[in-house]
């Protein structure tokens, strides 16, 4: 797939973002920055920007220098850091056919018995059989977790660049944004959010449920998910139930329309599905988002209709 206009502006955000050794803590909005954390993803990995406004990588190429330590989800810590170093290195090593963008989810374990700390690091652009490097700044705001015994790989995500979803920032060549947000959980019920913006210049006419199709680990289709219509097929009061009704989307105007699914367990292996690939409606552009299907043993998720408003 070929990257979208608002693909390579997306990545180029991401790669000035990243000029600067440090991480964004979830919760917070405290970036650590530390020139003793050496080389960054940008300057050490993606080289200058080329006069087409892509992005270029000074990087390994996959096939002949592989990471050390062992992978997941194509990423490995190279230097577990520590010390005076102050940070840990790690790669990411893209094997598909496409360009990927990465999240990165990494656990500190402390050396004191405080509570494990987590990192989280974007890595917005890298090229098919190439690999990239960036580092995870070790410091903590917690005197007393100052010292950490080691650090791990907690999660990997990643989608491809041209399905990307993008909340913000220069309006995709669709005219549409397409995104997920992290949704709700109670007493085993769960309910994640599609939203879409008309962020274009003219109108745009939905009539129904958006397609979705639940994929695993490998980003393959999980064909063993039952996708239903209406959120009462799972569980009422959700607001992912009644009749689809046509909409009207005039440029600014939002819709929404609800995933409902149910992690109980009974017998039988549990469906994890990571990712789904959505479609406002048939011929749409896809949109890979991350809701984390739980779907325990049911193996059902439930797709409401949509409906206007934010």
């Amino acid at each position: 797939m070929r990257a979208t206009p608002l693909g390579l502006s997306a990545i180029l955000t991401g790669l000035l973002l990243l000029t600067a050794c440090g991480d964004q803590r979830p919760g917070s909005s405290r970036r650590s920055d530390s020139p003793a954390c050496g080389p960054t993803l940008s300057s050490q990995a993606t080289g200058s920007q080329s006069a087409s406004g892509a992005a270029s990588q000074k990087s390994d190429d996959a096939a002949s220098r592989q990471p050390s330590g062992e992978e997941t989800g194509g990423v490995s810590i190279t230097d577990p850091g520590g010390g005076s170093h102050g940070c840990a290195v790690f790669r990411v090593t893209n094997r598909e056919a496409e360009p990927f963008t990465y999240t990165i989810t990494f656990k500190l374990r402390s050396g004191s018995g405080a509570a494990p700390e987590l990192r989280t690091r974007n890595v917005p652009y890298v090229q098919p059989g190439r690999a990239v490097t960036g580092t995870v700044d070790l410091g903590s705001d917690l005197p007393e977790a100052s010292a950490w015994s080691g650090i791990e790989i907690m999660k990997v995500r990643s989608v491809p660049v041209d399905e990307a979803p993008v909340e913000g920032g220069p309006c995709p060549s669709s005219g549409l944004r397409l995104y997920a947000d992290r949704g709700d959980a109670a007493m085993g019920l769960r309910v994640v959010t599609l939203h879409l913006e008309n962020c274009g210049t003219r109108t745009y006419r939905l009539d129904g449920y958006p397609r979705v199709s639940p994929l695993g680990e490998d980003h393959k289709v999980i064909d063993t998910v039952r996708v239903l219509r209406d959120g009462s097929s799972v569980a009422m009061s959700t607001g992912a139930d009644g009749p689809p009704r046509p909409l009207a989307l005039e440029p600014g105007d939002r819709a929404y329309a609800g995933l409902v699914w149910r992690n109980t367990v009974l017998s039988g292996t549990p469906v994890n599905a990571p990712y789904v690939r959505a479609w406002a409606k048939p011929g749409a552009h896809p949109v890979m988002v991350t809701p984390e299907l739980d779907l325990g043993t049911t193996a059902k998720l439930a797709v409401g209709p949509w409906k206007k408003g934010a």
